[in-house]
């Protein structure tokens, strides 16, 4: 029983059934479907963001400027093309992806604080533009479009957005698992070594970010979805340093981590709701605690747990390797 508790395979599977189950149990609850769905939101873009910093190295504090481009791409084409579901969700995602294209440019050659100002120019630039771009973005009154027929239901579309969630985390999973992954991670460990056996720096530091603005744009699409409605308001500075705290909090270069984040920060603003100002707060002192006391994030408890039962597997087996050595000893002796 304990190893199955410790095993990560059982919590994802317990986290995905309750979630499936949550809005038949309640109810179809409209504000608990939203808060699961900003988690499957957040959830994605944590982990795109985890791609880029926790595995590669490469600092960005502008990634909720991806997520409103993200939004805006499937409003502006849903209202002023027409385009159907289908299209304009993975469109927003291609789109995103290379405005990464044009962000990861630089950072072939820039790192650390450097491109850290970069990125978060980058953020701050996002909302200004969609405020001012008035013909396309609709300005401060922002852009308001509908879901399709088939999913104009909260019950269909949310279980949408968690098998879309799935499916994204799936990918990104077997990305950092393959070769990419590895070049990431050796990029981030040391980029002369990396570069020594042969790995392309300039060509894979633009892939972590053109991938990451990928899935960050179709978690900004689900978003745009779901509310049916996008502003510039809707993603600020705010949200960056948000998502940041996330993958701190939750653990860096952490697939389960960038889970545990997402989860932690959509839910802790919701309960300090009633206590104006205390969020910010609560999320400050949350991420500096976890920096002095746990700088592997929230995810090293759990690794902690399994090293310590590790010990008691060995004592074990050793307490079992001396009972058949002294039995195999006495029918020796016989």
């Amino acid at each position: 029983m304990k190893r199955l508790i410790l095993d990560g395979k059982f919590w994802v599977i317990f986290l995905i059934l309750l979630m499936l189950a949550l809005p038949l149990i309640t109810g179809q609850s409209g504000y608990l479907m939203t808060l699961l769905v900003m988690i499957c939101v957040y959830a994605i873009t944590s982990m795109a963001l985890n791609l880029l910093i926790g595995y590669g190295g490469q600092i960005s504090v502008g990634h909720a400027g991806f997520l409103s481009v993200g939004g805006y791409s499937v409003a502006i084409l849903s209202t002023k093309l027409g385009l159907p579901f289908i299209l304009t969700l993975p469109l927003s995602g291609v789109i995103t992806a290379i405005i990464g294209l044009f962000i990861g440019l630089p950072a072939v050659r820039l790192s650390g604080h450097f491109l850290a100002v970069i990125t978060l120019g980058f953020g701050i630039s996002i909302p200004l533009i969609a405020l001012n771009w008035d013909s396309i973005t609709g300005g401060y009154s922002g852009i308001a479009f509908f879901r399709p027929e088939w999913l104009s239901s909260d019950l269909p579309f949310f279980y949408m957005v968690i098998g879309i969630t799935i499916v994204c985390f799936w990918i990104m999973y077997n990305i950092l698992k393959s070769s990419f992954g590895r070049a990431f991670v050796a990029i981030r460990e040391s980029e002369v070594a990396a570069q020594a056996t042969g790995i392309n720096i300039s060509l894979y530091k633009t892939m972590m970010f053109v991938i990451s603005a990928f899935f960050t744009g179709i978690a900004g699409g689900l978003y745009g979805y779901w509310f049916g409605f996008v502003s510039p308001n809707d993603f600020t500075v705010m949200t960056s340093f948000l998502l940041l705290a996330m993958i701190v909090v939750g653990g860096l270069a952490s697939v389960p981590g960038a889970i545990i984040g997402a989860i932690i920060f959509t839910v802790l603003p919701e309960l300090t709701r009633s206590f104006i100002g205390f969020t910010n707060i609560i999320i400050g002192l949350a991420v500096v605690l976890v920096i002095l006391f746990r700088p592997q994030g929230f995810i090293s408890l759990i690794d902690l747990t399994k090293m310590r039962k590790k010990p008691e597997l060995k004592e074990q087996s050793i307490v079992m390797t001396d009972h058949n050595q002294g039995g195999a000893a006495k029918g020796a002796n016989l």
